[in-house]
């Protein structure tokens, strides 16, 4: 397998804070890998993910993307990169209430503006998930677990090498974030997308290939 991500010692710092919150932190991760990232409230998960997509900049160390050196970007480039290579999932779907769910698919693909060939592989995913017969309801008129599965869609409309999930189940009850779990599975073995799953959710965490604890800026495989 070749190296779709590496983080070599990342570290980050913000401004006025003594301590830093990613201390040297070193990860290589395959294409096609499904990585989870646990560990307690605060502890820098979410800027970690955020290096991860190019939202975010280490203070320090160095982040590639299929050999990319990512920091070494313009602000414009890294947008095309992060338009074209990485999805994202959040625990909030961030869907666009005026927009049926067909529509908030596209919105990834317009950039590209190949949306004729996006259309038919909306249509396919939604399908995928159980949604086709939602395709003219707008986010409102869906549950929270069909919401998310819509932005599960969205974020793999531009077939992406690596799909980010920040706590993607955390605003679900059990059954929907077991399936939530169970559709990234699916879609990893299916469609070879690499996933890394940032989650407070064992259960969930343990369904990914690896998992790893971040706790006082580092990080670790777990016992």
């Amino acid at each position: 397998m070749s190296t779709l991500l590496e983080l070599k010692g990342v570290s980050k710092q913000y401004p006025g804070v003594e301590d830093e919150i990613l201390s040297g932190i070193d990860l290589a991760m395959d294409a096609g890998e499904m990585v989870a990232i646990v560990g307690p409230s605060g502890s820098g998960k979410s800027t970690l993910l955020n290096i991860m997509g190019t939202l975010d900049r280490p203070t320090s160390g160095t982040v590639t993307i299929e050999d990319e050196d990512l920091l070494g970007l313009d602000d414009n480039r890294l947008a095309a990169l992060r338009n074209r290579r990485i999805g994202f999932v959040f625990q909030l779907h961030h869907l666009l209430p005026q927009c049926n769910i067909l529509e908030n698919v596209l919105v990834p693909a317009m950039v590209q503006g190949n949306t004729a060939a996006a259309e038919v592989r909306g249509r396919s995913l939604l399908d995928r998930v159980g949604l086709s017969h939602r395709l003219e309801h707008r986010p409102g008129q869906l549950s929270g677990g069909e919401q998310q599965r819509v932005a599960v869609v969205r974020a793999l409309i531009n077939q992406p090498a690596l799909l980010l999930a920040d706590e993607p189940t955390g605003s679900l009850d059990r059954a929907a974030a077991e399936s939530i779990g169970e559709l990234l599975v699916e879609l990893n073995r299916e469609a070879g997308v690499a996933v890394v799953m940032v989650t407070h959710a064992l259960p969930l965490a343990e369904q990914m290939g690896r998992v790893l604890q971040l706790r006082d800026g580092r990080l670790d495989a777990t016992g």
